[in-house]
């Protein structure tokens, strides 16, 4: 597991905030409260006193509240986190690709990266950075514009 899916602490704050600390050294809080009401399974952490008790995973792999049913993904917290920070997560990429149908290497290509570079992002090895997230953006809005159509 890449060590930026890697939780090595986890602590409850206030209403619905966890603070997530990765292996590679990153620190994020993240805020759950959305997350808690669009989904029922996740209900029972609308009780504080329930949502106090998060604590570690299984080799840090996620947030667990003692019960199978209430246990979140360190890679989809760090997702969540990265977002609410005003960044571009992995599963940015991931999604264009899969709403695209594109393999690694036409979503690569499609970016202007090497198939290497976009792995790195995937993996959360690297952070994506603001031009690789504007160029996703702008290659779907692309496609929809005549000016941007290949040439015959």
């Amino acid at each position: 597991m890449s060590k930026a899916f890697t939780l090595v602490s986890v602590k409850a704050k206030a209403h619905s905030m966890l603070h997530l600390a990765f292996a590679d050294g990153v620190e994020f809080d993240v805020d759950l409260s959305a997350i808690i009401k669009r989904y029922p399974s996740l209900a029972a952490l609308s009780d504080p006193a329930v949502f106090r008790r998060a604590k570690l995973g299984a080799w840090g792999g996620a947030v667990t509240w003692g019960k199978d049913d209430l246990e979140l993904a360190a890679d989809n917290l760090r997702a969540r986190a990265v977002e609410q920070a005003g960044g571009y997560s992995h599963e940015g990429i991931c999604e264009m690709m899969h709403r695209n149908k594109l393999t690694q290497q036409q979503a690569a290509t499609a970016l202007g990266l090497s198939r290497r570079m976009l792995t790195y992002y995937l993996s959360g090895e690297k952070p994506i950075p603001r031009t690789v997230a504007l160029a996703c953006i702008g290659w779907e809005q692309a496609k929809h514009d005549a000016r941007f159509a290949p040439a015959a």
